[in-house]
């Protein structure tokens, strides 16, 4: 869990960070989960790979404020994606509950009671690589329809 999810982040803002350096300007957007900013049950080595993600982004944000890098991390909630499938039958295998009532408790936790798109998540991440967002830096942002405030 640690591998995929931290690991991979680490190691690509390592391999891309010198040559931001170099240019003066770079933009780095981590891809975490609002796992990264609360805890979630039956899913706890995945919180702590999420929360040490969101970590990474704000400690380096720090570190390179002054070098026309911005470093941030996108959140996204319960997302309409395989991931998500693939939860909602792990907890079914553990509760025995059905999968339709998995689902519907996931998504109640969004005050819009719907799964987040994943086109969604991606639009975030393209807009803090635009024009215009310098000042936003070291943010975890949810993109959770309000599930975290």
């Amino acid at each position: 869990m640690l591998t995929v999810n931290l690991d991979g982040a680490f190691h690509c803002t390592q391999s891309a960070l010198p040559g931001m350096l170099e240019a003066g300007w770079g933009r780095v957007v981590n891809v975490a989960s609002t796992a990264g900013l609360t805890g979630y049950g039956y899913v706890s080595a995945y919180c702590a790979a999420k929360h040490a993600v969101v970590g990474l982004t704000r400690a380096l944000a720090i570190e390179v404020a002054t070098k026309g890098i911005t470093v941030n991390a996108v959140c996204p909630g319960y997302t309409d994606t395989d991931m998500v499938r693939e939860s909602v039958d792990k907890i079914v295998a553990k509760t025995g509950r059905t999968a339709e009532a998995v689902r519907a408790e996931l998504v109640s936790r969004n005050p819009q009671k719907r799964l987040v798109q994943p086109e969604e998540a991606a639009n975030a991440v393209a807009w803090l690589c635009l024009p215009g967002s310098e000042a936003i830096n070291g943010q975890a942002i949810a993109v959770a329809g309000g599930e975290l405030m």
